[in-house]
């Protein structure tokens, strides 16, 4: 499986549809998304699996890794790619023990360049850091400044940013420092997610 690239990071939005949620993920792979996370807080366990499952085939498909937000145990379970924990998801450690040395695992730092760094040193394959600007999905989620990203580069990992971003303010995270666009909104709600997918992917060729 692909490792880790640079570029757009699509984020699934909490919808039941999975007929809809395959047709519009595929689009944005098309687009050129680079890694898929499964994030749906409206499902139970069953609707879960089933989901995860239906993207992890599409996502083998196009040879870009799937991991599953907040759950280590679904995505040992479907045999994901990895998994992406914050503050609430256990240990990194244990997380590390239960999928294996090749998952990819990701940590949500929030605004916090100390837990970005323990991340690192951790064994994060990558730290992310948000909310970036005001975000739909995470309304009360305190500011993170453009500058962590910057920083957080010293610690060898690739930085990943979250929360509001859109196609308009996310050339000015990519020069600041920012590896992987978390996206949700502006792609899956987007009229032509191929199109805007498209967009994003291409902000990193120059870079």
């Amino acid at each position: 499986m692909t490792r880790l690239r640079r570029g757009l990071y699509a984020i699934t939005p909490d919808w039941r549809d999975t007929a809809r949620l395959l047709a519009v993920t595929e689009s944005i792979l098309t687009g050129g998304a680079v890694l898929l996370q499964y994030r749906n807080k409206m499902a139970d366990a069953a609707l879960a699996h089933a989901q995860a499952s239906a993207l992890l085939g599409l996502c083998r498909r196009y040879e870009v890794p799937l991991l599953i937000n907040d759950d280590v145990a679904l995505a040992t379970d479907i045999g994901a790619d990895g998994a992406h924990i914050g503050r609430d998801d256990g240990e990194l450690a244990a997380a590390r023990a239960r999928l294996g040395a090749k998952a990819i695992i990701g940590v949500s730092c929030y605004a916090d360049l100390n837990r970005a760094r323990d991340a690192a040193m951790g064994g994060a394959d990558y730290v992310a850091f948000g909310a970036m600007f005001a975000s739909p999905t995470k309304p009360h989620a305190p500011p993170a400044p453009m500058s962590l990203l910057g920083a957080a580069r010293a610690f060898g990992k690739p930085v990943t940013c979250i929360g509001g971003i859109t196609a308009e303010n996310a050339g000015a995270l990519v020069t600041a420092g920012a590896d992987l666009l978390a996206v949700i909104s502006d792609l899956y709600e987007a009229a032509e997610p191929r199109e805007r997918a498209a967009t994003y992917a291409a902000l990193f060729a120059g870079h």
